[in-house]
């Protein structure tokens, strides 16, 4: 079966753009790498890589046959693993999700495993633009994270919900005018190295409005209590774990009209080709019901 590990091999060089990368990932040295790749360019006839130093791209004809080789190992490995009882789900699922939907995924997943005892699975915590990259990668096999609009190679986007952005200034703060607030008031910044911060940032440029930025943190939860304490003023989407109607410390104002619907996107990103897809879709079809149980509290 070395052709299964040469091509095993093929998807690391892909996914890692080198030889040694690649190397490090399937352990192997770098040496052991470039021969299988070597053979399975003579076993397919033609040349798969544009080497160049330590990289190693994809030519065309590399590009035309990682779909058929992806699909080829996920039967292959489909095929390996003897079918579950019906309605068990058997193996190893790895899945990420950022911060704010993490609590309600881990109660789904506690849940999940206690019906079904052959199911492992293993939870990671990080930014979106991480997680997707894992997905992408093959490092993982769900996320749920900020959707952005790009397409990734080999996964699917299913949207769960979405958070309407907002203006959230302390409950002393006068004026309905969310220019004139952002203009007066000291601006407490949402990491703008964040699919969400960056959204942030771009709304604040089609208002025209350059902050008086006071600090900018990566977690949400900080800017929420420091805006609760007074410091200052910001723009978040209303995530929905928070209960914002007892927020008595805050103010919740609307953005301009003209800058249109102004919304985070929360969804599922997924490899096409991990074989519990049928496990995944159940965390998604719990979490979506969740949220109307969530909000009814």
């Amino acid at each position: 079966m070395s052709t299964i590990r040469f091509m095993r091999t093929f998807l690391a060089v892909a996914r890692h753009g080198s030889f040694s990368d690649a190397a490090e990932h399937v352990a192997l040295t770098q040496a052991a790498v470039s021969l299988q790749m070597r053979a399975l360019e003579e076993e397919f006839g033609r040349q798969l890589f544009d080497r160049s130093g330590r990289l190693a791209s994809l030519n065309a004809a590399g590009q035309e046959i990682l779909p058929e080789i992806e699909h080829l190992l996920a039967l292959y490995d489909r095929m390996r693993v003897p079918k579950p009882p019906p309605g068990q789900f058997v193996g190893n699922l790895t899945i990420g999700a950022i911060v704010s939907c993490m609590s309600i995924l881990a109660k789904i997943v506690s849940e999940l495993k206690s019906e079904h005892k052959e199911l492992g699975i293993r939870l990671v915590s990080g930014k979106s633009s991480e997680l997707s990259h894992k997905v992408q990668a093959g490092e993982i096999d769900a996320a749920f994270v900020v959707g952005v609009g790009k397409k990734w190679a080999g996964t699917r986007w299913k949207m769960l919900y979405q958070e309407p952005l907002r203006l959230i200034t302390p409950s002393t703060v006068i004026g309905d005018d969310p220019r004139e607030i952002l203009r007066s008031h000291p601006f407490l910044r949402f990491d703008r190295t964040q699919h969400t911060g960056g959204q942030i940032d771009r709304v604040l440029k089609k208002m025209g409005v350059i902050p008086d930025d006071f600090l900018e943190l990566n977690a949400i939860e900080q800017v929420l209590d420091l805006v609760g304490h007074g410091v200052g003023v910001t723009i978040l989407p209303l995530l929905h774990t928070v209960k914002w109607n007892k927020a008595h410390k805050l103010r919740i104002l609307p953005l301009p009209e003209d800058l249109g619907s102004t919304t985070r996107d929360i969804g599922m990103l997924e490899r096409r080709d991990h074989r519990l897809q049928d496990a995944t879709e159940m965390i998604f079809g719990r979490y979506s019901r969740s949220l109307t149980s969530f909000r009814e509290l």
